[in-house]
């Protein structure tokens, strides 16, 4: 596989369009060129690759976080509700 086709076809699908268009620059130069190229390309590639995961799992970690605010404040309210009953009973027995 040449290094052109590794430059323009390593999942175009989750790279922004900056980033492939670096890539179609980079295949249109000489050979030598691409090679010193290549190298920092394919790190700013990983890059990108590592920031899009952490802002996945970032996205999902505040999804949960969320969810379980939602159930904490239903306890919360729920427990209110129980302590509030139990409080009218007990002055009732009084």
């Amino acid at each position: 596989m040449s290094s052109k086709n590794r430059l323009l076809t390593s999942n175009q699908e989750e790279l922004p369009r900056e980033v492939i268009e670096l890539a179609r620059h980079i295949a249109a130069l000489p050979k030598e060129s691409q090679v010193n190229l290549e190298v920092s390309y394919n790190r700013v590639v990983d890059s990108v690759r590592r920031r899009r995961r952490i802002l996945s799992l970032v996205q999902e970690a505040l999804s949960q976080l969320r969810l379980d605010i939602k159930y904490l404040m239903f306890d919360l309210e729920m427990t209110r509700k129980e302590r509030d009953e139990l409080k009218a009973r007990l002055e009732d027995q009084l």
